[in-house]
């Protein structure tokens, strides 16, 4: 290659052009994904045979000096026991939520984001097992819910368990990662650059 070749190829490359990430990436971030959802479920479910083994027919537990509480609560509503009088939509919802984590899955290259969606997909995953196969039947059957903070049976705050605590962390993690520029591709916008395409936006809404 000569000297001319070389800064024509220079010219016409564009200065931000990034190398596309290998495939081993992809396959890393979705391999994480998978392992974090199997992992949730693992716990809720184990946590919540448990639940139902040492707290049936038995009083609130109190432990870390009363910090929380373990009360057995058969749940028929969603998350934090909200919703109770329409069980059948939330494991339609979770489909919903599941497909979306999937079809994200196609171009996701970033740990972080592999994180999250797994936290996502494991809590979802775990609540529609109960809906599924749990009574009083499938798609109407109730969550075991048995984490109570500073008070027994919800007195203070809902109770939940394993699966919704990893759903709302997921989501957390994911609008950190959303806010601080990081993408499911694994690239990452700086914070300045969001400031100035924002501006830019609002500048170009006023000229109109």
């Amino acid at each position: 290659m000569n000297a001319a070749e070389e800064g024509q190829m220079t010219a016409t490359t564009p200065a931000d052009e990034t190398p596309a990430p290998p495939k081993r990436a992809r396959a890393a971030a979705v391999w994480t994904l998978v392992g974090v959802a199997a992992l949730i479920i693992l716990i809720d479910q184990l946590t919540k045979h448990f639940a139902l083994e040492e707290l049936t027919g038995r009083g609130p537990v109190r432990i870390l000096g009363g910090l929380v509480y373990l009360s057995l609560i058969r749940n028929s509503g969603a998350a934090f026991s909200m919703g109770s009088d329409y069980t059948w939509v939330f494991p339609l919802v979770s489909l919903a939520v599941l497909s979306w984590i999937t079809w994200m899955a196609l171009k996701l290259r970033s740990l972080p984001w592999a994180i999250a969606l797994g936290l996502v997909a494991g809590g979802a995953l775990g609540n529609v097992t109960d809906r599924l196969f749990r009574a009083p039947g499938p798609f109407l059957g109730h969550v075991i819910d048995m984490i109570s903070l500073f008070a027994p049976y919800g007195e203070k705050f809902a109770v939940f368990n394993i699966a919704d605590s990893a759903l709302t962390c997921g989501v957390v993690l994911a609008i950190i990662l959303e806010f601080s520029g990081r993408q499911r591709d694994g690239s990452r916008i700086p914070f300045r650059k969001q400031v100035k395409a924002k501006a830019g936006d609002d500048t170009g809404s006023g000229d109109k």
